[in-house]
């Protein structure tokens, strides 16, 4: 039970952190590098942006080049792991909440959720759901 246990808390050790570094990352390329947000997402990955779907790496990369310049400042951030993931890749939700600046327009509090999945050593987002509200 006690080798379970540690294996878990490792795992939500490894989450943790991973989900930190890649919020952090993530943010700061939507606010000031807007141009690379497709190299975030997996060929296949899904967007919900505002109740509206996008679907594959392309169509998502045309929509944040369509936003105007923002400024996201975040209050929350939250993530679990799956601890019994499809394919045996690490996979990690992350849930995030704050206010967001585009510049033209009044600031808007957002809701986001996404996951990521380890591929080749890479983190990538397979379903993002954005919410401003």
């Amino acid at each position: 039970m006690d080798t379970l246990n540690n294996d878990i808390d490792s795992i939500v050790e490894d989450c943790c952190q991973t989900t930190d570094d890649f919020a952090d990352l993530y943010y700061n390329f939507i606010d000031s590098r807007r141009d690379k947000m497709g190299n975030f997402y997996l060929d296949s990955a899904k967007l919900t942006w505002n109740h509206n779907e996008i679907l594959g790496r392309q169509a998502i990369q045309k929509v944040f080049l369509d936003l105007p310049p923002s400024r996201h400042e975040l209050q929350t951030l939250d993530s679990q792991p799956f601890l019994y993931s499809l394919g045996g890749q690490p996979t990690y939700i992350i849930m995030t909440s704050g206010t967001v600046l585009y510049v033209g327009q009044p600031l808007r509090a957002f809701n986001q959720s996404f996951v990521i999945a380890q591929e080749n050593n890479k983190w990538s987002i397979t379903s993002d759901c954005y919410r401003l509200l």
